[in-house]
């Protein structure tokens, strides 16, 4: 059983989720610890890539979180995933949330939280791999538009 905790990709310690599990796990539980993983991801790639203020990498980093980003990130990679992530990301953008956004359409929140309810998905089933590999089209894709150097 201890094998199942341990990640040899990570220094973090975690629970490696199985099928039947994670399909028991609402949508934004999903999305929750997503979330984090998806700003430690962030916040790790500016950190090595930018040499400015802290101020300034907050700055870049909202380029990535906030939640018309993540939309617009959903449909820029909808022809890059997978018929399970493309379920995964529908059914977090379709469970419903007691919280409002703040600075959000509600259109723009769904998608996000379906985005890292992806994440999350990934994380907890220990496909560390395929969470880069999204990160990379990501970063390629911000490049390309100018969004980030």
């Amino acid at each position: 059983m201890e094998e199942n905790i341990t990640n040899q990709d990570s220094k973090l310690k975690k629970k490696i989720y199985s099928h039947i599990e994670i399909n028991m796990a609402s949508p934004l539980q999903l999305a929750y610890i997503g979330d984090a993983v998806y700003e430690v991801l962030v916040r790790s790639y500016i950190l090595e890539t930018v040499k400015k203020s802290v101020n300034d990498l907050h700055n870049i980093a909202i380029k990535f979180v906030k939640a018309k980003s993540q939309a617009d990130i959903v449909h820029f990679l909808k022809d890059d995933l997978t018929e399970d992530e493309h379920r995964i990301i529908k059914r977090g953008r379709n469970t419903k949330s007691a919280t409002i956004p703040k600075n959000a359409n509600i259109t723009d929140y769904r998608y996000a939280t379906g985005f890292e309810a992806l994440i999350g998905y990934l994380y907890l089933t220990d496909n560390i791999k395929r969470i880069n590999e999204i990160f990379d089209i990501i970063i390629r894709k911000y490049k390309e538009q100018n969004i980030i150097e």
